[in-house]
């Protein structure tokens, strides 16, 4: 799939995990803007024109807000294109219970961490809208 010129904004407190994640996305055309826990990109995608995200990279377990609730409390935006943009869990504990967390806090795709680029890719391409 063609990524180039889309905007990710991704939820990520571990400054490794994003570099390592900004140089992947860059490296596919893919512009990156970075916030250090949830309740930063709950203020980022609310303060942020409609459309211009095109999906959400969250973290899971980030200080003041972990993934599940920043994702929640974005489902919950007034404005509802707002509401409904793509959030892709990426975290550590990929057990089958962390997914269904995941799906069940309105998130609609998961990774695990530490993700091989093809699946990263993979997981964008099924939320692209």
């Amino acid at each position: 799939a063609d990524f180039k010129g889309k905007h990710i904004l991704l939820a990520e407190d571990n400054e490794l995990n994003q570099e390592i994640a900004v140089h992947i996305l860059n490296s596919h055309g893919i512009e990156v803007d970075v916030v250090p826990d949830g309740q930063a990109a709950v203020e980022k995608i609310d303060a942020t024109a409609v459309g211009y995200y095109d999906v959400i990279l969250m973290d899971i377990m980030m200080p003041v807000l972990n993934g599940y609730e920043a994702t929640r409390l974005i489902r919950q935006l007034p404005d509802q294109e707002k509401a409904r943009i793509p959030i892709i869990a990426m975290t550590a504990n990929a057990f089958e219970e962390d997914k269904k967390k995941a799906f069940a806090a309105g998130m609609n795709g998961f990774i695990s961490k530490p993700f091989k680029v093809e699946k990263l890719l993979e997981a964008l391409a099924k939320v692209r809208r």
